[in-house]
């Protein structure tokens, strides 16, 4: 994107609504500016790597779960970014934790993002495109590792985290005061494109949208990657476990609860499509689903034929 465009954009952008606005997920279209046909626009690999993971409880997951009736018991949270590639682009789909943010919250780091990117052949200095999905430190905290990379996020997503409400403290603590500053250098660089609205699918890429939901932070994307296969849904933090669609159970960590549940049914219904690979942000199961390319990679789609190949 050009420097003048982008700055343009932030000439443009309206921040008069950094709070928890309900984002309202009525009336969205399901199918974006090329639906789930490959033909019509380029399709991806797409990967799940995971980087990190610690264990937890039943209690410390999901909202209010004493009003369940049910016994507590511990659960495992792993760690993950998401990478779509092709013989024309790579896009990375949020960054993770740091080594030091991650151990300060006792989180195991198995393979620290940049690295596990060059493992894959990704070299993260150069990388052009990341793609935000939202604030939290497990998302932006290795931000700093892309300096050349124009950064995709919710308007909303930012005024927030850069806003006076993200310093009390239920919102604070899953923020670090550094990454955020990295968003803001970011953005003095003309490197923050914004994109993502309540109820509108938008292309930011050939072949990748996003979608503004809310709920678990005040501009919450899903991204959408074309596949040769259908779609895959990266639910990112809309969605942390499989179970919160199976048991219709809210994480604990909401800025929205009306426009988490929203979500939920709008994950529900996009699930529905056969053609569409719905995969969870934090879910453990991500790896039973999807076969592993590497150890902590699964290959969530595989890219497209070579040129030429029958299809």
């Amino acid at each position: 994107m050009p420097a003048a465009n982008r700055a343009d954009q932030r000439a443009n952008h309206d921040s008069s609504d950094p709070g928890c606005a309900d984002p309202g997920n009525a009336g969205v279209s399901l199918a974006g500016s090329a639906g789930t046909d490959p033909s019509r626009s380029d399709s991806y690999e797409v990967l799940a790597v995971r980087y990190g993971t610690r264990a937890t409880r039943k209690s410390e997951v999901y909202l209010h779960f004493g009003r369940y009736g049910e016994p507590d018991g511990p659960m495992q949270m792993d760690y993950f970014f998401w990478v779509a590639r092709n013989a024309k682009r790579t896009v990375v789909i949020d960054s993770g934790f740091n080594e030091l943010s991650g151990a300060r919250r006792g989180r195991t780091t198995l393979c620290p993002p940049p690295e596990a990117l060059r493992r894959l052949g990704i070299a993260p200095a150069g990388l052009p495109t990341v793609v935000v999905t939202h604030g939290h430190y497990d998302h932006i905290g290795n931000l700093g590792s892309f300096p050349a990379a124009e950064l995709i996020m919710s308007a909303r997503e930012y005024d927030f985290w850069t806003g006076p409400m993200s310093k009390r403290t239920l919102f604070a603590v899953s923020a670090e005061p550094d990454d955020i500053d990295v968003l803001r250098r970011a953005r003095s660089e003309a490197r923050i494109r914004f994109a993502g609205q309540p109820g509108v699918r938008q292309p930011v890429a050939p072949g990748i949208d996003v979608l503004e939901v809310g709920g678990h932070t005040p501009g919450q994307l899903v991204v959408f990657v074309t596949s040769a296969a259908g779609e895959v849904v990266l639910a990112s933090d809309a969605l942390h476990y499989y179970d919160e669609l199976r048991l219709d159970r809210p994480f604990e960590q909401v800025c929205d609860l009306p426009a988490m549940y929203a979500g939920f049914e709008l994950l529900r219904d996009l699930a529905a499509d056969p053609a569409r690979q719905l995969v969870a942000g934090h879910d453990p199961e991500v790896r039973q689903r999807f076969a592993a390319v590497a150890p902590d990679v699964q290959q969530i789609a595989a890219g497209p034929p070579p040129e030429g190949a029958a299809r």
